[in-house]
């Protein structure tokens, strides 16, 4: 489908669509440029990609696809810096936790040529990060959301849809402002709980003692802690309104919980517990039938 993948960002997500997309037959090569030439280098040591550029602009010179693959807060200046080179027939996808800010920083950076970028965010990840980490299958089965703007017609919306199905995933539309509204609740505020827990555990004086004698229901719920700090940093300072709304919901929860705790009110409690158990053994992850965007990675 494509001559020439521009990779801005030599990482996890990005060397994995570099190495899904060629697997999937989609691209002829690869170029890549990071901000950290050694990130670059060792794309391109490890197979990765095909070449690197020096510059944003050196590495789309050419390019009919274009991955952002940068922090969120980086996009209006990465974007800025390659458009002088940017061809007019290239279509420019990004890879990022949110979309309203993105879509702002596009829209300043772009201006009339914003149709060519399709906001998306596919919902996958690992707990570690880097070149090193790249897996042709890490998208594979893994949903991923397009957030379409009114500047874009149907027939962009199904090019750049069918880049992702063609690398084994399942895609789904929203609005940003949607987007951003559903992931602060399913992946988002959820990522913020288990670093906020990790943190009270080892703010207690005997916080290592009680981590001695964590089983698997402490480990399930902490694993996201184990995430990149300079990206989650960037996505809960991106969504901070969302992510705050999101805790407000869950104050109300845990204050009529320990309500019901500090009055012994057992069936309360069980009605409470009862409820939430119904709804989460319910759901499973990725289904067609669910509402939920999917998974907290």
């Amino acid at each position: 489908m494509f001559q020439r993948l521009a990779l801005i960002g030599c990482g996890l997500m990005g060397g994995s669509f570099a190495l899904a997309a060629r697997q999937a037959g989609l691209v002829q090569t690869v170029c890549g440029y990071s901000r950290s030439p050694a990130s670059a280098q060792r794309a391109h040591a490890l197979g990765v990609v095909d070449g690197v550029a020096p510059t944003a602009a050196d590495c789309v010179r050419g390019a009919d696809l274009v991955l952002l693959a940068v922090p969120v807060a980086a996009t209006e200046s990465t974007l800025t810096g390659l458009l002088p080179a940017l061809s007019q027939q290239a279509l420019i996808m990004d890879v990022g936790s949110t979309k309203l800010d993105v879509v702002q920083a596009a829209h300043a950076a772009l201006g009339e040529r914003m149709e060519q970028f399709m906001p998306a965010h596919p919902i996958c990840g690992k707990e570690v990060a880097g070149i090193e980490h790249a897996d042709a299958l890490l998208y594979r089965g893994q949903q991923v959301i397009v957030t379409p703007l009114k500047c874009h017609d149907r027939a962009k919306v199904e090019r750049a849809s069918q880049v992702w199905a063609a690398l084994g995933c399942r895609v789904r539309e929203m609005a940003p402002d949607a987007h951003d509204r559903a992931l602060a609740a399913v992946s988002h505020f959820p990522h913020m709980m288990a670093f906020a827990l990790m943190h009270s555990l080892m703010s207690q004086s005997e916080g290592e003692e009680f981590l001695a004698v964590a089983g698997p229901g402490f480990r399930d719920t902490t694993r996201i802690a184990a995430g990149d700090a300079h990206l989650w940093t960037d996505v809960l300072l991106a969504n901070a309104t969302e992510v705050i709304a999101q805790a407000k919901w869950l104050q109300s929860s845990l204050g009529e919980l320990q309500f019901m705790l500090s009055k012994q009110d057992r069936q309360g409690v069980r009605d409470f517990i009862a409820q939430a158990s119904k709804r989460r053994a319910a759901w499973h992850l990725g289904s067609p039938d669910e509402d939920a965007p999917g998974s907290p990675d």
